[in-house]
């Protein structure tokens, strides 16, 4: 079943159509380690093994050798304001087992030179926090004289 509005067929050569997907698939990384040929994604609830087979295959071109698929439950949260029970929407996680000996490696988007930036960072805004706490630590013995009024 398709959701999406194509053009209506006109007559002659190219039929400009576009002929997208009509479900989404999320690369996903795993909270435990798997083999290095198994990719997990996260995919619509309504897609099944061989759609996402035929997915990967014909819109990448990835060889796939095997699907597996689990439904995944939704956190149940508790509205702070009204009370009430809110559910979040429940999902599909497939895991693919690429064919042959093809291997995915999960892309490292934190290197250890951001990493050693971010601790230097850090340690600049604790030495503010010190200051900004020295200054403000002067006149804390005068109560009733706001901040700006210093000497």
């Amino acid at each position: 079943m398709s959701t999406r509005w194509y053009p209506l067929y006109q007559r002659g050569n190219p039929q400009l159509r576009v002929f997208l997907p009509n479900f989404i698939m999320k690369l996903v990384k795993p909270r435990y380690s798997q083999p290095p040929n198994v990719v997990q994604f996260e995919c619509s609830m309504q897609m099944s093994k061989f759609d996402v087979k035929n997915y990967l295959e014909q819109i990448y071109n990835v060889p796939v050798a095997a699907v597996h698929t689990r439904i995944h439950m939704g956190k149940f949260k508790r509205n702070a304001v009204r009370g009430y029970v809110v559910k979040d929407d429940d999902y599909k996680i497939a895991y693919v087992t690429l064919a042959g000996d093809q291997t995915f490696e999960f892309p490292d988007l934190f290197p250890e030179e951001k990493q050693k930036e971010q601790d230097k960072q850090l340690e600049q805004l604790d030495t503010l926090k010190k200051e900004w706490n020295k200054s403000v630590g002067k006149n804390a013995h005068r109560k009733d004289v706001p901040s700006w009024f210093g000497i």
